[in-house]
């Protein structure tokens, strides 16, 4: 009877922590269960060879029981095959879920699942029955099955339990399924583009989708965005799931940033040198906006308020509004003339001293 490093046989090392220990075993439970490999012998003995270091590292009295034989576990042996605990009333027994038995973190939250075998003691190494007689008897014989008990779960039934694939769903009573869970296929769902306006954001607005010769209303809320998607639950061909996704068409006047938007407005020489009241367009109508005397190009003023509906809390982004400066061209004779005094009157410094 050889030792059996367990550590080794699920390639952690002897301070691997009981999460580590989950996980390795899992990956190598997916990796040489049956299931992905019908037919191959060394693939089953290593599936078995897993699932027993697993029983072990996985229960901490097991562990702890297993870690003090080091060395010595030829004098462990003698003695626990001397003492009959083999054939015993079972003080060495497993849980009622079996040897195989643990849970799985997956995306449903923890799931239980057990790798169940039959109660012949030949499924378990002779190193293992020499120190946890009575554990292979804890598990009943799998009933029920297509396949031979001792296989365990199908391939399908322990992505299940890891929360690794769609599988997990009843079967029929009494169809020879695999563990009576199988994969179920989900409908598919489908996409469909609604563009819509500037405007018809602001204000919300619907849109008529066609599917299966049926059409659908679909209400798009104001403030809707690029990128959004209105789900239709059921809606798509085959029963799955129609995500509407909104697209915002280009405005000629405004750009979007989520909630706020910006825009230009030119103002004439006179109106940025001497200062005015210019009217701006915005999505709630025209407001005036004051422009001080001396308002140099590129200057930006904020609306408050004016922007687009927001679509998660309350009130409206702004308007920012940027300025650019008309300058006049092809000026008359008298029209130089006068610029010319004004300038000299002016006296303007020179802005770009700092340059040189």
């Amino acid at each position: 009877m050889d030792y059996k490093d367990y550590y080794a046989v699920l390639g952690v090392p002897r301070t691997a922590s009981a999460t580590e220990i989950k996980k390795a075993f899992r990956k190598l439970a997916r990796q040489h269960h049956p299931d992905a490999k019908p037919g191959d012998a060394k693939a089953e003995r290593r599936f078995k060879d897993v699932n027993e270091a697993n029983t072990v590292l996985s229960d901490p009295d097991k562990r702890a029981q297993y870690d003090r034989l080091g060395s010595d576990w030829e004098a462990y042996a003698r003695a626990g095959t001397g003492s009959g605990s083999g054939s015993g009333s079972g003080g060495g027994r497993a849980g009622s879920a079996g040897p195989f038995a643990g849970s799985a973190g997956g995306t449903g939250g923890n799931i239980r699942y057990e790798f169940r075998t039959s109660s012949d003691p030949g499924e378990y190494s002779d190193f293992f029955n020499a120190f946890f007689a009575g554990a292979a008897d804890a598990a009943p014989p799998t009933a029920g099955r297509g396949r031979r008990a001792s296989a365990g779960p199908s391939f399908h039934d322990i992505l299940a339990g890891m929360g690794l694939s769609g599988a997990g769903a009843s079967a029929a009573a009494g169809d020879g399924s695999h563990g009576g869970a199988r994969a179920v296929a989900r409908p598919a769902n489908a996409e469909a583009v609604a563009e819509i306006s500037l405007d018809e954001a602001f204000h919300g607005t619907t849109r008529l989708v066609e599917v299966d010769g049926k059409r659908l209303e679909v209400t798009i809320p104001r403030g809707a965005d690029s990128g959004m998607r209105i789900r239709l639950a059921g809606k798509a061909p085959g029963g799955g799931d129609l995500f509407v996704v909104v697209r915002q068409a280009p405005d000629p006047l405004f750009t979007r940033k989520a909630a706020d938007l910006e825009r230009e407005l030119t103002l004439t020489l006179g109106e940025a040198l001497l200062g005015a009241e210019v009217p701006v367009r915005t999505p709630k109508g025209r407001v005036l906006l004051t422009i001080p005397a001396g308002t140099q190009p590129g200057r930006t003023f904020r609306l408050t308020g004016r922007g687009m509906p927001r679509v998660k809390g309350e009130g409206h982004g702004d308007v920012l509004v940027r300025v650019r400066i008309a300058i006049p061209t092809d000026l008359p004779d008298a029209a130089r003339a006068a610029a010319a005094t004004f300038l000299e009157i002016l006296d303007q410094p020179d802005p770009r001293t700092r340059e040189t």
